[in-house]
């Protein structure tokens, strides 16, 4: 099992099914993720909240705008490209993407329905 905590706004959309895929920085935590393992998605303004999901495919490349050329921004909860590059651009430095490679876990949040 794996832990990630997201942003409110990511979790409840990840939680809500209408995100599918989590986008992170490819460093030593996400690289131990395989396609099958679980995930327990916490709300990182209330830890206490969280769900699990099914990694269904990993998307990796050298850096955010690369991936984005190959993922539709709506399975990461954006509209456009552009607003979901502004976004990452707040979270992961260019030097980052460069240095650990970028991946996108695609998960299937609905696995106690």
């Amino acid at each position: 099992m794996h832990y990630m905590s997201v942003k409110q706004r990511y979790f409840n959309l990840l939680k809500d099914g209408k995100k599918t895929i989590e986008l992170r920085l490819f460093d030593e935590k996400r690289q131990k993720i395989k396609m099958g393992d679980y995930i327990l998605f916490s709300n990182a303004d209330n830890l206490q909240d969280s769900f699990q999901g099914k990694v269904i495919n990993l998307h990796w490349d050298k850096n955010f705008d690369a991936l984005c050329k190959k993922i539709n921004p709506k399975q990461a909860g954006f509209q456009t490209k552009k607003e979901l590059l502004g976004a990452l651009n707040e979270f992961y430095s260019d030097e980052d993407q460069e240095k650990f490679g970028v991946v996108g876990i695609e998960v299937n949040t609905k696995i106690n329905d």
